[in-house]
């Protein structure tokens, strides 16, 4: 059981991921609600907590580019290039779905949303559990972004597994999502 009283520390959120749990943890600019993306359960419960449906899809963040290599399949020497050149700010990439990540992560898209975050403890995360995990903006729809672990806590009490300890980095809102294919910004950052 964890102790609610203070925050848990990164190996256990690490270990409630590969229990398939719900975890929160801050990112470049807010809070995000985080799972193993092949865990289909857990997915599923991040959209209800969020009362988000299904066919919107989720992004996915990394510690580097090589954690999303079997996502990328696919994609020339040009658009691998794009994809890592340095940023100010971050940016999530609509990239080509290659049939790699389930449906329930890509929804009623052709295209994948992929991050490799500058955030030191979601990408701890990461690099600890192995792989890209979950990314998405820890409310529910429609109400504000939470920027502090209380606000995740008052949105969603004992709904989740495990609260990493840390505080968002200093992006002044969500990132950027970009298209990779046409350069399209979708979301301004």
């Amino acid at each position: 059981m964890i102790n609610w009283s203070r925050h848990t520390n990164t190996s256990l959120a690490v270990h409630q991921l590969h229990l398939q749990g719900v975890i929160a943890y801050p990112t470049e600019a807010v809070w995000g609600l985080g799972c193993d993306p092949y865990s289909y359960s857990a997915v599923a419960k991040i959209l209800s907590l969020k009362s988000r449906p299904e066919h919107k899809g989720v992004i996915l963040i990394a510690c580097d580019w090589q954690q999303f290599s079997p996502f990328t399949e696919g994609l020339t020497a040009t658009q691998l290039d794009q994809l890592q050149q340095p940023s100010s700010k971050p940016i999530t990439w609509l990239i080509p779905h290659n049939g790699v990540a389930p449906d329930w992560i890509v929804g009623d898209h052709d295209t994948l949303a992929i991050r490799v975050t500058s955030h030191p403890l979601a990408a701890s995360l990461c690099h600890s559990f192995g792989g890209p995990i979950v990314s998405t903006s820890a409310n529910p729809q429609g109400l504000p972004e939470a920027t502090n672990s209380l606000k995740v806590r008052s949105y969603f009490g004992r709904r989740i597994d495990a609260i990493a300890s840390g505080t968002i980095g200093s992006a002044s809102a969500p990132s950027e999502i970009r298209h990779l294919l046409n350069g399209k910004i979708i979301r301004k950052g």
